[in-house]
Parts: structure tokens; sequence; C-alpha cells
């Protein structure tokens, strides 16, 4: 049998102190990830090792003896039922702010402390080197030696959702604290790199998406605006291919090819900013973009896009505002079932009518000459007017559908499926069923004169959002039964 060497023992430690807890976790994840970058590198260098090298992700762990007496309002922040509770934790640098906000809820709700110590989770080399830019985990077959004979590679009995889709079965009477365990989030992390040329660490708690690169350079425009006012509070602009700037006026070099999914992140000190994310078009690019910023736990994301317009009282420019979803993009249909409802979420509509309202200087009644409530349907075929009308057009007329895109339902349906407060306001750029294709001329119009509106129209709703407290915009709309502890 290989011998298995791993770092120094450590005991589980009790706290009530929540920063401490989480510089705890801290000191447990360093010196793991510590242990197998040196371990790796070693044997990369002096070939195929003798001994099998383990670290451990930390843990956080609560047990409760009765049911914690909770303001009712709250969706988070304590666990539903007596007993252990647990947690694997990744990056807590990252995570930082975070964390100590949730282990403080649960110790002041529960009046009971935190265990911190080394879990049962093998950490996988690949994410434990993922930090240092001087170790590349290779290919298989390219070490000299078979990888996972000496170290621990992903494993998907633990990469999964099967916390968040509600089917996830306890081990040991253990039940799960958060939504996300250290594997799914590294996981995650590694992905976020690769599809937005950006690192994980930009990411701000408000996230726009959007199906058109037009909308950058007004992100960028307005980025720019704001760090040129010392009392916009917003710190740096970063670009695609992790390019940043503090200064309005400096230049910002773009990549010779652009990600997946070009990002670009206006900073505030506390992550209180903003993300734009262009996922281009289709629900794939949607569910993909959900999948990996779910596990940031960003506090809203919107979707500002643009899509057909299917009432004939509608104009080219038109709002939409998302009040129910059909869904036939059928991406999500194995983790959330299309009988699940997706509901609108108050906070957020309420944010999105009233930035539409202060941007357009219409109000009330006039609004409506404007922007249209009412359901989106979201379908993943692009060209879904080719096809016989009847079977399609009947739908859509039973659904009260007045829009039509690729991507609002699926970033919807993730949002209610992450426990993310999402929201819609679309923009009419065709009325396919009303013989006004997108067509070039008309498209360069209606881009010059609505992208820059649009966009301020999301921004200004962000900002409302920003100043909600979490306790209010995290709606218990989104959590289920059997809920975890943390967001």
């Amino acid at each position: 049998m290989t011998k298995i060497t791993t770092p120094d023992p450590r005991d589980p430690e009790i706290f009530t102190d929540a920063a401490a807890a989480v510089a705890r976790l801290e000191e447990l994840y360093n010196e793991a990830t510590a242990f197998l970058c040196e371990s790796f590198a070693e044997a990369m260098e002096s070939g195929a090792p003798k001994v099998r090298y383990r670290a451990y992700y930390p843990e956080i762990r609560i047990r409760t003896a009765s049911y914690a007496h909770v303001d009712s309002r709250l969706s988070f922040g304590h666990v539903s039922e007596p007993g252990v509770h647990a947690t694997t934790v990744t990056r807590p640098d990252l995570f930082r702010s975070y964390l100590t906000q949730q282990i403080a809820l649960l110790i002041k709700n529960h009046n009971q402390p935190v265990t911190i110590g080394p879990s049962t989770t093998p950490m996988p080399v690949h994410f434990a080197v993922a930090g240092n830019p001087d170790l590349v985990v290779p290919h298989q077959g390219a070490a000299g030696f078979t990888l996972r004979d000496v170290f621990d590679v992903p494993d998907l009995t633990t990469t999964n959702d099967d916390i968040v889709n509600g089917v996830h079965e306890p081990q040991d009477g253990v039940g799960p604290l958060a939504l996300f365990t250290a594997q799914r989030i590294d996981y995650s992390l590694a992905r976020l790199a690769h599809y937005t040329a950006t690192d994980p660490d930009h990411f701000q708690n408000h996230v726009l998406f959007t199906n058109y690169q037009f909308y950058v350079s007004e992100f960028e425009n307005y980025a720019r605006a704001q760090l040129a006012d010392p009392d916009s509070g917003y710190t740096s602009f970063v670009s695609t291919g992790n390019v940043e700037i503090t200064d309005p006026d400096a230049p910002l070099q773009q990549p010779l090819k652009l990600p997946q999914m070009p990002t670009y992140h206006l900073k505030r000190a506390d992550g209180s900013g903003i993300t734009l994310v262009n996922i281009g078009v289709g629900p794939s690019n949607a569910k993909t973009a959900t999948d990996h910023i779910a596990v940031l736990r960003p506090h809203a994301w919107l979707m500002v896009g643009h899509c057909a317009g299917l009432r004939n009282t509608q104009a080219l420019g038109d709002f939409v505002l998302a009040h129910a979803y059909l869904r036939e993009d059928k991406v999500l249909d194995d983790d959330l079932p299309v009988w699940v409802p997706i509901p609108p979420l108050a906070e957020v509509q309420v944010a999105l009518e009233r930035a539409v309202a202060e941007v357009t200087e219409l109000e009330g009644y006039e609004l409506k000459r404007i922007m249209r409530t009412g359901t989106v349907a979201s379908v993943d075929n692009r060209n879904w007017e080719l096809r016989d009308q009847s079977g399609p057009v009947q739908r859509l007329s039973q659904s009260r559908a007045i829009a039509l895109d690729m991507e609002s339902a699926t970033i919807a349906a993730n949002g209610y499926r992450f426990r993310v407060p999402y929201g819609t306001l679309l923009c009419v750029s065709d009325k396919p069923l009303h013989g006004e294709l997108k067509l070039p001329g008309m498209a360069s119009e209606f881009y010059t004169t609505q992208v820059s509106r649009h966009l301020a129209i999301g921004i200004r709703a962000m900002e409302h959002l920003r100043g909600m407290p979490l306790e209010r915009l995290h709606s218990r709309k989104l959590r289920s039964f059997d809920e975890t502890a943390f967001l």
C-alpha cells in the first residue's frame, strides 16, 4: 500500500468570533496549498515519487441542539433544524467578507460556536497550484508518471449541484451549510478565468448580462466618467485580460483574441461595483456564465439585452420588463423542470421600473408609452420565425408573451435555482411578426440611439439595489423547505 504523506495534522478549534474563524480558515487553506505546491514542484523535478501526497480542504462545522428562534423575515443566517451542519471552504481570501458575515450570523442566531478544522475532502492538485503562475499541471501522460497515483484530482462526486438542486444525500447525518462545496467552487473559479479572461477576484456583487458587444463601449465610457469623479465611489476599471486602470484617460489595450464571454468590471473597494458580461447569443452561454458566477454569491444579476417585440403596439426601442418567463430554452430542464414557476422579485422589479422612470423622465401612466410588463419567451432556435408559425405563435399568444429572446429565461431560472436575485429589462430591436426584421441599416440606427440609454437604466437599477439591505434584497421566495444557512 502506498504511503500517504500529508501536512502536519491540525486539531479542530472552536470559535465564537467570525473574523478569527475566517483567519483560521485562511491559515489551514494556505498550509494545504503550500504543501501541495511544494510536493508537486518536487515531483515534477525529481520524477515519480514513492509516496502519495494529500492535503484537505478546511471546513466550517456547527452543531445545534434546538430550533433557532430568529426573525421570520430572514431568508438566511440559520439552519432549518437541529443537528450537525458543515461545508468545505476554498479561497477564504477571496470570500473573506462573505464568510465573516455568514459565520457571524450563524453564531448570533444559534448562540453556538463554530468549529474550524481540516475536512475529509482531499484538495485536487489542479486547484491547489492554480494561484501559482510558476506551476502548471500537465496533461495526462506528460508528467512522466501517472498523476492520479500521486496526487488527488477533481472528483465529480463532490463537484456537482446536488445541494442546489435539492437532491443531496447527507453523509453520516451531516447536513450542508452552504450551497456549494469547495471543489464545486474551485471548478467554477477556474472556468470563469477561462471563459471571461478576467480573474474571479475582479468580479463585483452586481452583474449585468448582455447579448451584444455594443454595450461594452458604452460601459467603458461610463466607467471612465465615474473614475473622473472623485465622489463616485468607484476605484478602478478592469478590462478583458485583467488590464486595470484607475486613471480615466489611461489607454486600454484589448487582446488580439477576445474570450468566449468578454467581461468588464467597474470596481468599488467593498466589491459592490458592477460587472458587465457579454454572454453573446444563446441559452447555452447564459447557463454557462451563471453556473460559474453563482459561486461568487453576487447580490443580484440582471439581463439587459435585445429582444423581438411580439405586439403590434410596441415600437423599436421600447422596453420590456419581464414578470414571467416562457421557458423553451431547454438547457435547464434536467436541473429545474419547466413546471417550476420563476416568480418576479418585487425588490428587483421596483428598482428596474424606477430606473426606467429616472432615465427617461417619464412617470406613471406616461411610462407605459415606452415600457411594457409581461411574459418574456426564451427559445433555443435563433431563426424561430422561419418555422411554421401556427405552433410557436399560438404558444406565445397563450402565454401572453410580449417579447422573445434566447437568454433571459435561462438567466432568471438559474438565478432562482442558485438563490441569486434576478431580473430582466429588454429593449425591442425588431418585430419579426410584423415585418420589422433586424436588417443592417435599421440595426445601426437602433444601436446608436438606444444602447446608451438602456445600459444607463441597468446601471441605475443596480445602484438602487446596492443601497438595499441584504436581508431585504435576498428574498424568501428563493429559499426551499430545507435550506442552507449560508446565502
